[in-house]
């Protein structure tokens, strides 16, 4: 009798494993695929931070070739040319992202500055008009601001300058191109402020510094600001002050700071040299 019932029991034990072992394959082989795309995110993060451009421009275009399905790698082809400084041979790409089911919000801004750095200001209102309003990130109103300032639109692009400032921990950088926008519309008191901002936020930034001096100079103050700064910079600072003292009309003023300039450079100071040799 115990024989009889056996079988049936080996049957269903079997029929069992048959569906433990379906289903355990169908796991690994999923958590082998969920593996494999985060080691391929993994490693296209590592390619945009560390790689050479050149580098991660060809392992991109590799990849987005052998995946076009695969978002990742248009997207990460798409930065590296952008930190390549191609930016007209990276639309086409951002634009191909845009029609990939998983494009974010993130990746149509990139698009838009993509435009902006391609002198294409039209094209990149365009986009950014195609934001939600919602979306609020540092990147976003940083090219909102780059747009209002291109239109003159003054009283906007410092609405967007001041928002994007407070969206960031680094805020260096945006305080800078606010401040050079004031310089150009010739509040250069407000300007200087702003450099002087982007300075305490980054005392190593010299396009600040470069800026701080041309506001300064502007105003007709030939002396160096009291901030941070090495033995090349100042050479250089002095540089940039005689040239905006010259273009101004002040000559004899702007003899005696390329002297300096020459005399600080630890080295020889060929630019300066020029500029002096130009003026005699």
């Amino acid at each position: 009798m115990a024989k009889v019932w056996i079988a049936p029991v080996c049957l269903a034990g079997l029929a069992l494993l048959g569906g433990c072992g379906e289903s355990m394959r169908a796991q690994t082989a999923r958590a082998i695929d969920s593996v494999a795309a985060i080691d391929q995110e993994n490693m296209a993060e590592m390619m945009l931070a560390v790689a050479d451009p050149r580098e991660s421009i060809q392992y991109f275009s590799q990849q987005s070739q052998a995946h076009p399905d695969q978002v990742i790698f248009s997207r990460g082809l798409a930065k590296s040319l952008m930190r390549a400084g191609q930016a007209e041979q990276a639309i086409p790409v951002w634009q191909r992202v845009l029609e990939h089911p998983d494009a974010t919000t993130d990746d149509r801004v990139d698009l838009a500055e993509a435009y902006i750095r391609n002198n294409d200001w039209a094209q990149a209102e365009a986009t950014l008009n195609t934001v939600p309003p919602t979306y609020e990130t540092f990147n976003r109103y940083r090219l909102e601001a780059m747009v209002a300032d291109s239109r003159q639109q003054w009283d906007r692009a410092d609405s967007f300058y001041e928002i994007a400032a407070g969206l960031t921990a680094q805020p260096a950088g945006v305080l800078n191109n606010w401040g050079y926008s004031k310089l150009t519309r010739g509040d250069a008191r407000g300007a200087e402020r702003l450099f002087l901002e982007a300075l305490q936020h980054d005392s190593t930034l010299f396009t600040a510094k470069n800026n701080l001096v041309l506001a300064r100079a502007s105003r007709r103050n030939y002396e160096l600001p009291l901030i941070e700064m090495t033995q090349v910079e100042r050479a250089e600072l002095l540089h940039t002050m005689a040239l905006a003292a010259i273009r101004q009309g002040d000559v004899q003023t702007g003899r005696g700071l390329l002297q300096e300039a020459i005399a600080t450079h630890p080295q020889y100071f060929e630019a300066a040299e020029t500029a002096l040799a130009a003026l005699h």
